[in-house]
């Protein structure tokens, strides 16, 4: 694994980058006046723009739901990726090398962009291929699944073609090396030479949660294919199976926005899911469903820790009733302590998957499913309860022996003390027998649950602009960066008193339009006496950046130096649209800077004066002289100050 991404290299990748190209990827955004743009907010529903992005300052804020941060804290919440992710993703972007604190840049970094781009190829070839004549094996396949023309197009599929080399012929006749190809997975090694990997098969791209390619899973089609019935692509720099969902980058957005998530077991499965509107539903590439797959599923969910979970999102596992779907329903319940969400099971009637139930008995019967979905508790439940005869005493005891550790494990109180009632009348026995065998299997040390995992299983939090930034480790170990639960203030909470608005305006200017406001001047009106507390702050943190000052990490740096609390303060004053007209920009700077300057010299008058009718100037001769020198200073420092 590569080091830290050295700070100097990350600053430099945020400068190069215009926060609005990257934003309005996302969001269509419109002119807010000088230097700010606005449009709808990507992470909340809002009729009325409220969400503001100033690309000189490099932040963006939501006065609607509060997100705001930079061109990294962005990418991270939009694309659920982790921060040195981000910064890998805009440094490929801009063609800049990144270094780590190993000494050199990644090793894979360029082998890996190079991987990519070939995954990226072969999908179009496969695609392209789809529609040729020996693809009718795998249009027939689609068509007898329920699935057009668009629905392929729609899910990228394609068509492999019976060839050992086609797809290598091609590939590298667009510059991919030979061992490019072998490493990306697409071919294989024989005795002889390459082979494609992939032959006379109906193939999916396999996409991580940004939408690149990354690999594929291909079905058997032919009778002469020997090979198993799904083949996947093979472990990679790029790929590795444990860690991808497909479908995810299609269902990232809804399941973040809708708090749920629904795992199916195959690629039709997720397909027919989409189509019916489950555009939720994701899928495992070639094996278990295990805790790499939480944590993805975590991240993109905001799936966080609570001590009371109920309603905080909703996790539905569809599992075949045959004997693999009963071990994955196991393996699921194992780990189901993991997830915050509350978790559920989706069994089809007559056994149907979610591909076949569509086809049968249309998109309706997909979407009944979904809602009948039963809690894993009572899925599990009585899946114990199914092996007993509960006719018998000695099967009533067995069952409750059973069953008892499941209803245990129940973080939510209210809903263990449900199960256990309800267990007891399924079962057929005395709710306090009952009752009391939850207890002690609570109260058994084996039984202890193991503590909570706040590190892997935790999404990336949202953090001031620049956190971390100094150490950033590549991977996910620091997208698990405890949030501290911190009061913190924002310009709706400040108040709208003449004074008040006249010192938020004032240091708005300066975090916005540093180039208009000479660093005397600004250094000359922050040391003026501020009467809002907050805003008292913040202009301390001005303070102790300055020699930032109109630099591209000046907004940034003064964030940084404010306490956590007041970051969120420093980024709203940073991005809300002043009441500057076009053209204007100079003049209104100079006339709030001028005013609080000049209530600062009005004040320090008044106290000069008083000071000065308390001197008795018979009794004290000095002090009257220097009390009045001051205030022939002080007159002629004011019209300076108004250019008098």
């Amino acid at each position: 694994m590569a080091g830290l991404i050295r700070r100097s290299d990350i600053d430099e990748v945020r400068s190069r980058t215009n926060l609005a190209d990257i934003v309005g990827d996302y969001v269509t955004l419109k002119s807010a006046g000088v230097g700010s743009m606005k449009g709808l907010c990507p992470f909340h529903d809002e009729r009325s723009p409220s969400f503001h992005v100033r690309p000189q300052v490099g932040f963006y804020h939501c006065f609607g739901c509060g997100e705001g941060g930079d061109v990294f804290t962005f990418l991270q919440k939009m694309d659920h990726v982790t921060f040195s992710e981000a910064v890998e993703r805009l440094a490929g972007r801009l063609g800049y090398t990144l270094h780590y604190e190993d000494g050199g840049p990644a090793a894979d970094q360029g082998n890996r962009s190079r991987l990519l781009a070939a995954n990226a190829a072969a999908e179009q070839f496969f695609r392209e291929q789809l529609g040729t004549s020996a693809a009718e094996p795998a249009r027939r396949f689609l068509g007898e699944r329920g699935f057009d023309a668009a629905a392929a197009e729609r899910f990228s599929v394609g068509f492999a073609p019976n060839s050992y080399e086609a797809l290598g012929e091609h590939l590298r006749g667009l510059g991919f090396t030979a061992e490019e190809l072998l490493a990306s997975g697409l071919q294989g090694q024989g005795d002889r030479k390459p082979y494609d990997r992939f032959r006379g098969r109906l193939v999916w791209p396999i996409k991580d949660v940004t939408g690149q390619t990354l690999g594929f899973g291909a079905r058997k089609l032919l009778e002469t294919d020997q090979g198993p019935k799904y083949l996947n692509t093979p472990e990679t720099p790029v790929y590795s199976k444990s860690k991808v969902l497909y479908g995810l980058d299609l269902a990232k957005r809804d399941i973040a926005r809708g708090k749920q998530v629904v795992v199916v077991e195959g690629y039709t499965d997720v397909m027919a899911c989409h189509l019916a509107g489950i555009t939720t539903a994701v899928a495992t590439c070639g094996t278990a469903f295990g805790s790499d797959h939480i944590t993805i599923i975590r991240r993109v969910m905001g799936d966080v820790d609570n001590r009371d979970s109920h309603g905080l999102g909703e996790v539905v596992f569809t599992f075949d009733p045959d004997e693999a779907g009963q071990k994955a329903a196991s393996r699921a319940f194992a780990d189901e302590q993991r997830f915050a969400a509350q978790t559920f099971v989706a069994v089809a009637p007559d056994g149907l998957d979610p591909c076949d139930l569509r086809l049968q008995r249309g998109d309706d019967a997909v979407r009944l499913l979904i809602q009948g979905r039963k809690p894993m508790y009572e899925f599990m439940v009585r899946r114990q309860l199914d092996a007993y005869d509960l006719e018998t005493v000695e099967g009533r005891v067995a069952a409750l022996r059973a069953t008892a550790p499941i209803v245990a494990g129940i973080r939510d109180e209210s809903l263990s003390i449900g199960y256990t009632r309800t267990l007891a009348g399924w079962i057929g026995m005395d709710p306090t027998e009952v009752a009391q065998a939850v207890r002690a299997v609570r109260r058994a040390p084996a039984r202890a649950a193991e503590p909570r995992s706040t590190s892997a299983g935790s999404p990336t939090g949202p953090a001031a602009p620049g956190e971390g930034a100094a150490r950033i480790p590549v991977g996910d170990a620091h997208a698990a960066m405890a949030e501290a639960v911190i009061p913190t203030i924002g310009i709706a909470q400040l108040p709208s008193d003449p004074v008040t608005r006249l010192e938020r305006e004032l240091l708005m200017a300066l975090l916005q339009h540093p180039d208009e406001i000479p660093l005397e001047t600004a250094r000359r009106a922050l040391h003026t006496t501020f009467s809002q507390p907050a805003l008292a702050t913040v202009r301390d943190a001005l303070l102790a950046g300055l020699d930032a000052y109109g630099s591209s990490d000046w907004a940034r740096r003064v964030a940084e130096e404010a306490p956590p609390a007041f970051s969120p303060l420093v980024t709203q004053l940073a991005i809300a649209p002043l009441p500057i007209r076009e053209g204007f920009a100079a003049e209104y700077c100079q006339g709030v800077t001028t005013s609080l300057i000049e209530r600062d010299l009005l004040r320090r008058k008044t106290e000069l004066l008083g000071a000065l009718q308390r001197t008795d100037a018979a009794a004290e001769p000095d002090r009257h002289r220097t009390l009045q020198r001051e205030l022939v200073e002080l007159e002629a420092e004011r019209r300076r100050v108004r250019g008098d």
